[in-house]
């Protein structure tokens, strides 16, 4: 029989690459313990579970079915990855997946213990790949971060904003260099020189971004794509729909189908249901805005962990402030990727995709549209193998403790698919709109 031992393969690559995870020598017909910590940030994350070994004394975790995951508990069935997507914080309330030096690799230390003794590996995850270049951005106003990949451009380009929380999506954009784009994280509250609150934000700030990003990378063919996430979701919508002429392609992850207030992200002396988005000066019309049936009673005082998409619902019942809110999607120039979860627990955006698809089908949109829609996953999806077990999280301005719902194998789920999704969705965009280049 062989040495007990654990083997990772690849055990040094990108945060998106699937690993196998072999544990060897064992008895056959054991149970064997593999347990996991990572220092995420500052803060150690941990998972366990059990496997029974073959015949061979082996446990491949892409083929043997986690039988028991102690205390930590997410982690149920097949998966090859399950160990890390169920890891939890040793210290409650921590949330941070990633170090705030993006290019600080994540270190897994993974051990295995059995009859036969123990055994310990390491699996190492990277969000920017060899070669890959950061550049703080102050320039013109605009506060981000530009990531450029290691090879030589000229590269499509992707513009990425982040949602209520604020701040810059350095961990996206880093991710989105690694393959292959021309990367700009926007930040445009909660970051260096901005607001703290999203509330009256200028569409005007993100034109500026766009034209700054395709000046100064010259991406190839002049593509520049935008993604966004919740109220970044809603807002990329609103700016292919505001500026199409210089939208390649929009990437909306759990976005809405309105324009909302500034809700949880609102300064406190404009209030929740002030404006979020203003254009030429004006604010836009709001979800909560003259609306008949809005309440926020649902989401103040329902039982705890609060979820904020049952005001939301409340909002939609009044027709017509949805239909003086609603984004003019129909305005929109390019391909459009839309991602949803039925259990979202910031709003329901399953309901809103569906309203932006459907509008999109009754105009014969000329441009692709992909709705991927899951099951049972809410409002946080990112990018595969990170933790997906904190749901409930205090939000990052206001402090509400809330929901974003979603089961973590489900979360993990959508995580996975959705970023196979957006990466096939960018190339596509980028080839179809290398044909309309070429034959107008």
């Amino acid at each position: 029989m062989p040495d007990f031992s654990i083997a990772v393969t690849p055990a040094d690559d990108l945060v998106d690459v699937p690993r196998r995870i072999v544990v060897r020598g064992a008895a056959p017909g054991e149970t064997v313990r593999v347990s996991t910590s990572t220092v995420r940030n500052g803060a150690e994350w941990a998972s366990s579970a059990c496997f029974v070994a073959d015949a061979q004394g082996e446990a491949d975790l892409a083929m043997s079915p986690a039988i028991d995951g102690d205390d930590y508990g997410d982690y149920r069935g097949i998966d090859a990855m399950g160990l890390l997507w169920s890891q939890k914080p040793l210290q409650a309330g921590k949330r941070d997946n990633f170090h705030a030096d993006v290019t600080a690799p994540l270190v897994t230390v993974i051990k295995a213990s059995g009859t036969q003794g123990t055994a310990g590996a390491e699996l190492v995850q990277r969000l920017a790949a060899a070669g890959v270049t950061r550049r703080e951005v102050r320039e013109q106003g605009l506060v981000g971060t530009l990531f450029l990949p290691a090879t030589p451009g000229p590269h499509p380009a992707v513009m990425i904003v982040n949602g209520s929380g604020g701040g810059i999506n350095e961990p996206r954009a880093a991710l989105y260099a690694s393959r292959g784009y021309a990367a700009f994280a926007l930040a445009y509250f909660k970051a260096p020189g901005l607001s703290d609150y999203i509330s009256n934000t200028p569409l005007e700030y993100f034109e500026r971004g766009l034209d700054w990003l395709r000046a100064e990378v010259q991406p190839q063919d002049g593509f520049v794509a935008i993604s966004g996430q919740s109220r970044g979701g809603e807002l990329v919508l609103l700016l292919g729909a505001t500026f199409p002429q210089k939208v390649s392609a929009v990437l909306a992850y759990v976005p809405s189908a309105l324009v909302h207030s500034g809700q949880n992200a609102a300064d406190p002396v404009v209030g929740r249901e002030g404006p979020t988005w203003l254009l030429r000066g004006q604010p836009l019309p709001h979800q909560w805005e003259g609306n008949r049936t809005a309440s926020w009673k649902p989401f103040d005082e329902g039982p705890s962990p609060h979820r904020h998409e049952l005001a939301m619902l409340t909002a939609l019942q009044d027709e017509e402030a949805v239909a003086r809110a609603r984004i003019p999607v129909e305005c929109i120039r390019a391909p459009v990727l839309l991602l949803s979860a039925t259990d979202d627990g910031s709003w329901p955006s399953s309901v809103y995709c569906r309203m932006v698809s459907d509008k999109l089908a009754e105009v014969k949109h000329a441009w692709p549209v992909v709705w991927r829609d899951y099951a049972n996953a809410g409002h946080s999806i990112l990018f595969p193998f990170v933790p997906t077990t904190q749901t409930t999280y205090a939000h990052p301005v206001s402090g509400r403790i809330s929901t974003g719902g979603g089961e973590p194998a489900a979360n993990a789920r959508a995580d996975l698919d959705s970023w196979q999704h957006a990466q096939r969705f960018l190339r596509d965009a980028v080839s179809q709109h290398q044909l309309r280049k070429e034959n107008p």
